[in-house]
């Protein structure tokens, strides 16, 4: 893999952490797992990056995935990383199925702001 295509990932992964920093800050809920935090008294977060999509921490690592992937300069490893777009978009549907059945206040979230992880598209 040529070296500018590393960087040009590179400088991709470290862009990607910002939106997830932006929602970590945002969102004192955030969390690697899906769960509803009732013990901590979660509630809808509509602010910041959760006003463009539902899922702004999924939206970034997209990216990352993507980036992690290429970024050690090969091309089975970025070739094999996309195994994980699909897995995380099922992630996606599975959460925003469960914060929907249960985190009171996020149907009235959903009609306000339409897209899970990308406007106009999903």
């Amino acid at each position: 893999m040529p070296l500018w295509l590393r960087v040009v990932v590179l400088v991709l992964f470290a862009i990607a952490c910002v939106p997830i920093i932006w929602a970590m800050r945002v969102n004192r809920f955030f969390s690697s797992a899906v769960r509803i935090q009732f013990d901590r008294g979660q509630r809808v977060i509509s602010g910041g990056p959760y006003r463009f999509v539902r899922h702004p921490g999924y939206t970034a690592a997209l990216v990352l995935i993507v980036a992690n992937g290429a970024a050690p300069g090969s091309w089975l490893a970025a070739a094999t990383s996309w195994i994980g777009i699909p897995i995380l978009l099922w992630r996606t549907e599975m959460e925003d199925w469960m914060l929907h059945a249960e985190l009171p206040g996020y149907a009235e979230y959903v009609a306000r702001v339409k897209w899970r992880l990308l406007p106009g598209v999903w």
